[in-house]
């Protein structure tokens, strides 16, 4: 829980206030939310890099509203420090009134704009894009607002030509107010208390609780980015894919916005550039002979194939022929589930992956071109095949890797810490619905994408889980019929609300760590019992969705004892034995937790962080991970498709 000294309750509510207004208004972004890609029709400028940057530290948090901040530079308003985006904020000071700060921080970056993004003023159409800020965003160009955002993890943007074409060569200010308060009803959930004991506590003193077990970094995390269409212009793509022996068909939708008076013309092209199928208007069916399938990494010689679909529109405007094009990248493969396998493109297939985080030091959940690199690296040296984006979606530029590499992603919203009933409430119900909305909206051609899940360990054996999940799950099915929906549980399998409308059962479970802790022995016995129950109920295929134990790096004890490097290689064995076992029956996945130590609230069993990670938070691998890395390429190798070279792990030691 992070803390902070207000200005008595009155100044907490109107915090609250501000921010509860603020959510009322905030809805689902209309229309599509295609990645901002350079084409011959559109040009990208990026914001990253320093902005000016203030935390409201008034008594209610309120100051920027009440003296309208966004109305002048930030920097007349009172003192301003530079700041790093994308990145949280929490550390990159030495101000430890930052590390737990809750309530508004303020951003601002002034850009020259190209002039020729400026002079055509009718057919050029300027838009300002976040990949994503923690949680409640306010932003305003040049004084005026133009867009609001409720939620952290997702996209959004505006349309800003109108507003820039009154000052060509004079900068044009963006200024963000972002608010990290979490309630009941945001997702994740949180709730604010307020100590009034007087003789434990400071005057009007007040801490954020939540109820997960990660920082709850704050600030502009995800590329800030301009970009330019015509003022008619594409504004969503979907496709969907099926393939038989020979022939894949790839169906398409595509939306225009700004005239209803244009042409399209679609090419798909193979990864050599050469047009393998065409089609034309808005929607339709292209037919691909002999196709290149999307396999999964160490599924196929060639994984993570993909396909460009080049989507060309024309119209006239304003007496002027408009052209637009978007290049949506491909991958055609299929998923389907039975009571006890996991199949794409008709193969069965097994998920050994990792849960992650994005955390990293100093930069916190920021976009970091290195540090994504480097864990994609490790992910494919350890042999993993798969992850889950516990507990939030991931940067799009991570979920790009993703379907390159043919890494396979359980793509999970950021509804963890759902634990009090009024959080299971219609008022969260409706937020946790947009959220889906949005989520899908973003990842819903991605190939690497096969499942999604609505929540991890949500109270599912409270009585309201059984509407709320059975709504949020037949509002993501009905979004997107195409891929299998989860949640991750953690309740008992005879009291779960939720599981009867799951087409995978994800279960987490800390035998021997959180429960029986210290001993080992008591696996067997209840990682089987687990299975079975789940298996039993349900006959649904089971994914072990977390296990793990901390290890402190260079601890060691013989025989194996609790945080040391040892007892985390222990368990995992333990837990390895029961499901080479039930993998030859419905169990089709296991996902270690976690990829690497990662920073969480300070606390009496947290120290520096969890330390469940097979790799340290500066990615070296813990003894761990050499376990589990002889164990993932053994199964990759039971796969007879597995070409030679990789057999041998030549590619990557």
């Amino acid at each position: 829980s992070g803390g902070g000294v207000g200005s008595g309750m009155a100044g907490l509510c109107r915090l609250l206030l501000l921010l509860l207004l603020a959510l009322g208004r905030a809805a689902a972004a209309a229309g599509g939310m295609l990645y901002p890609r350079e084409t011959p029709s559109r040009e990208r400028k990026e914001l990253g890099g320093l902005w000016s940057f203030r935390a409201d530290l008034s008594p209610g948090r309120d100051a920027g509203f009440v003296q309208r901040w966004y109305r002048q530079p930030l920097r007349q308003t009172g003192p301003v420090i530079d700041m790093p985006v994308p990145a949280s904020f929490n550390d990159i000071t030495q101000d430890p009134s930052l590390e737990n700060y809750i309530g508004w921080v303020w951003y601002e970056k002034e850009v020259l704009l190209p002039l020729r993004w400026l002079q055509d003023d009718l057919n050029t159409r300027v838009v300002l894009r976040f990949g994503s800020a923690h949680y409640y965003s306010i932003v305003w160009v040049n004084g005026v607002e133009v867009v609001k955002h409720e939620g952290g993890h997702l996209p959004f943007e505006a349309d800003i030509s109108s507003i820039i074409q009154d000052s060509p060569g004079i900068p044009c200010r963006i200024t963000v107010a972002l608010n990290n308060t979490l309630t009941p009803h945001t997702l994740p959930p949180g709730t604010i208390q307020y100590m009034s004991d007087k003789t434990r506590y400071p005057k009007n003193y007040f801490v954020q609780n939540t109820r997960f077990d990660f920082f709850n970094y704050a600030g502009i995390h995800r590329p800030v980015v301009l970009y330019t269409t015509p003022s008619v212009y594409i504004d969503d793509i979907t496709v969907t894919t099926t393939s038989s022996e020979n022939v894949a068909m790839v169906q398409y939708q595509v939306s225009v916005v700004g005239s209803t008076h244009y042409s399209l013309s679609l090419s798909l092209r193979d990864q050599e550039g050469k047009v393998v199928a065409t089609g034309d208007g808005q929607a339709g069916e292209l037919k691909v002979l002999n196709p290149n399938l999307w396999w999964p990494y160490l599924m196929h010689e060639n994984p993570g194939y993909r396909y460009f679909l080049e989507v060309k529109m024309q119209a006239e405007a304003n007496g002027a022929l408009l052209e637009d094009v978007y290049t949506l990248p491909v991958g055609i493969r299929t998923v389907h589930v039975t009571s006890t396998q996991f199949l794409i493109n008709g193969r069965p297939f097994y998920f050994h992956g990792v849960n992650k985080h994005e955390d990293a030091d100093i930069r916190g959940k920021g976009l970091d071109w290195p540090l994504v690199m480097k864990d994609f690296n490790l992910l494919r040296w350890l042999g993993a095949n798969s992850f889950r984006t516990s507990h939030y979606p991931y940067a799009e530029e991570i979920m790009d890797l993703c379907d390159a590499y043919g890494i396979v992603v359980i793509d999970e919203c950021p509804a963890v810490g759902i634990k009090l009933p009024e959080s299971l409430g219609n008022k969260s119900l409706q937020h946790h619905l947009v959220v889906m909305e949005e989520l899908i909206q973003r990842d819903k051609n991605r190939p690497s994408v096969v499942m999604w899940s609505v929540a991890n360990e949500p109270a599912s054996e409270l009585p309201p889980a059984a509407h709320y999940f059975k709504t949020v799950i037949a509002h993501t099915k009905a979004l997107d019929p195409s891929r299998p929906v989860t949640f991750v549980t953690e309740a008992n399998y005879a009291r779960d609300q939720g599981a009867p409308y799951v087409d995978v059962i994800c279960v987490n479970s800390y035998f021997s760590w959180y429960h029986d802790p210290g001993h080992l022995e008591v696996i067997p016995l209840q990682l089987t019992a687990q299975f079975e129950n789940w298996y039993k109920t349900y006959q649904k295929p089971i994914i072990q969705s977390e296990y793990g134990a901390d290890s402190v790096p260079g601890l060691h004890s013989d025989p194996p004892l609790m945080f040391t490097e040892e007892y985390q290689k222990a368990m995992l064995r333990e837990y390895h034995s029961v499901f080479d076992k039930k993998r030859k029956e419905y169990v089709v996945g296991e996902l270690i937790w976690n990829f690497a130590d990662f920073m969480t609230n300070q606390g009496t069993t947290r120290v520096l962080g969890n330390k469940k990670g097979i790799f340290t938070r500066q990615r070296q691998p813990k003894s761990a991970a050499f376990v589990l890395r002889e164990r993932y390429w053994k199964i990759a190798n039971e796969s007879s498709c597995l070409p030679p070279i990789l057999r041998s792990h030549t590619l990557f030691l």
